[in-house]
């Protein structure tokens, strides 16, 4: 086992080993290692840990120090030289006619170099060029030549989901991306719907792949002779993803839709399209049953399964009516009557000494004027307060807004 640490020069780009050299080294520290250009300034990805021997290309270099303030204030001088590089730079290459379209510049920690990266269709002849730079930084200079996919990498940008890029997130490597696997997770074939901003196939086609090629083993091709529950017939679709497939039975009605069975209800005659099987005879129909899932019946009815009741049923059959539930209740109706008693002029616990006022129902009994002497009855007073009543139904709306007058006695 060796001890080692993971530095990544810049964001998004390749992890190198590196030896601690007796230093503790957290994630995300700042260091000066030694590389086989000189030395570098790096970021510490993964902290201090114990690799095999055989992951390691020896001779592994060492970490020179922990990045200091001065070590900092120097990178972010490079940084600033290099945009003035990347003028420069664009403006000789306009001057030469070159066809070449330069992407980013690099200095050094040291700054005795100067890395240029651009991308272009074919090869370029940039030797004037390179005497030019270097009688201007009087450093040694280097043109690389990179792909889209490195130009995205530096650059950076949001994706079709909206994402940043993954190859300028957590991406060490590109991994090979071919049409195949576009047609194996039953994508759509046009290039412009599973292409990325760098004008190729999406990197996250390869993500989920290995898990389409195990699906793809389980589950039999379109077409294909297989016998299920309610008989034998032809698959029509697969879902890969769910693992199911919809069968179109011999002996259905013509109108029917086929109808979906897990991958695992299935057997297979023939897989794939072609004839079918010379001499074939269906099994009977008892024996068809045997490959029906308990499951799957559920999933096609929409019920759940069986499983514990409900807790709140459970405390209510032991517990009854006096159950924690009717008691919270109760608590918060009583603490719902003394706010609402001290909000409107109610009163609360009496202090010591005090008599207990009378109840709300008994004040407001008190507080209710007295009724209006009672006259004697007369002839018209029955007919009278019918009408008065009747005046007020809502029913009567279309006729007369007054009633009658009582007859004079």
């Amino acid at each position: 086992m060796t001890e080692i640490i993971s530095v990544r020069f810049r964001p998004g780009g390749k992890q190198y080993y590196f030896d601690p050299a007796g230093l503790t080294v957290p994630e995300g520290r700042s260091v000066i290692v030694e590389t086989g250009k000189g030395l570098e300034y790096g970021t510490c990805v993964r902290r201090n840990s114990m690799v095999e021997d055989s992951a390691v290309v020896q001779p592994l270099r060492p970490v020179v120090r922990l990045a200091t303030d001065k070590d900092e204030k120097q990178v972010r001088e490079n940084r600033g030289r290099e945009k003035e590089a990347l003028q420069i730079c664009q403006q000789l290459v306009e001057r030469h006619g070159l066809d070449m379209k330069l992407v980013q510049v690099e200095y050094s920690f040291d700054g005795t170099k100067i890395l240029f990266f651009f991308t272009s269709d074919g090869r370029v002849d940039f030797r004037a060029l390179v005497k030019d730079l270097a009688g201007i930084f009087r450093a040694r200079i280097e043109l690389r030549q990179i792909g889209v996919r490195d130009e995205a990498r530096m650059l950076g940008g949001f994706g079709i989901c909206g994402k940043p890029f993954c190859c300028a997130q957590f991406l060490n490597e590109f991994q090979p991306v071919s049409i195949k696997m576009a047609k194996t997770q039953n994508l759509s074939l046009n290039p412009t719907k599973i292409s990325g901003t760098c004008g190729r196939l999406m990197c996250c086609l390869k993500y989920e792949q290995g898990a389409y090629e195990d699906a793809v083993q389980r589950c039999p091709k379109a077409d294909s002779f297989v016998e299920c529950p309610d008989g034998v017939g032809t698959v029509s679709s697969v879902n890969l993803l769910r693992e199911q497939v919809k069968v179109s039975l011999e002996n259905a009605d013509p109108t029917e839709q086929p109808k979906n069975y897990l991958t695992s209800e299935i057997r297979v005659v023939r897989n794939g399209k072609g004839k079918r099987p010379e001499g074939y005879t269906p099994p009977p129909k008892a024996e068809l049953e045997k490959l029906r899932s308990p499951e799957a019946e559920l999933a096609r009815s929409g019920r759940k399964p069986d499983g514990p009741a409900d807790l709140s049923a459970v405390l209510e059959r032991y517990l009854g009516a006096e159950g924690p539930s009717s008691r919270q209740n109760d608590g918060q109706r009583q603490n719902q009557n003394q706010r609402r008693g001290r909000g409107h002029g109610g009163q609360g616990k009496p202090t010591q000494g005090q008599p207990r006022q009378q109840s709300a129902p008994q004040t407001q009994k008190q507080a209710q004027p007295k009724s209006a002497p009672q006259r004697d009855a007369q002839p018209g007073d029955a007919k009278a307060s019918a009408n008065r009543k009747r005046r007020y139904r809502p029913h009567h709306r279309r006729g007369k807004p007054g009633g009658g007058q009582p007859p004079q006695s």
